[in-house]
């Protein structure tokens, strides 16, 4: 397992749930939402940043048979506008299937309903997807997913 801070992405249409790992990237943990839109992007490279984070891992929604449909195509073209602006942090596209339903139920186990849920499922959906890739990798010994090649050298 690679030690570092990871930050993970959860894009949806109206906000951005962030998550990140503890510095040996054993556990994922909800730092906040953004709303979508202008600074967006500023916002995730200052967070890379002020973490010194070794990898961003964005959320890329598949169909439960594993296609790609719209909602993928937008994730891969944010991913590679982060891609470009958090250079030269690697970004990497993983598997989010059924990651918001998995965050709602939780949410829904720890007894928040309604308004209070919406404000927070973004951030538990991106705890999810940083999760997952943490212990895809410590299981598998490899990081999961496919990272963006933007010609670094």
């Amino acid at each position: 397992m690679r030690p570092g801070v990871r930050i993970g992405v959860d894009l949806g249409e109206v906000r951005i749930g962030l998550a990140q790992s503890d510095p040996s990237g054993l556990i994922a943990l909800p730092v906040q939402t953004l709303t979508r839109g202008p600074g967006d992007l500023e916002r995730i490279r200052d967070l890379v940043s002020e973490h010194a984070a070794i990898e961003v891992v964005v959320g890329l929604p598949r169909s439960l048979s594993g296609g790609e449909g719209p909602a993928a195509a937008k994730a891969r073209q944010f991913a590679v506008a982060l891609a470009d602006v958090v250079r030269p942090v690697p970004v990497r596209l993983c598997d989010e299937r059924l990651s918001t339903v998995t965050a709602e139920a939780v949410l829904r186990e720890q007894g928040k309903k309604g308004r209070k849920r919406r404000a927070v499922v973004d951030q538990a959906a991106a705890v999810v997807i940083l999760q997952n890739a943490l212990d895809t990798e410590r299981s598998a010994g490899f990081a999961p997913g496919e990272t963006l090649d933007l010609g670094r050298a």
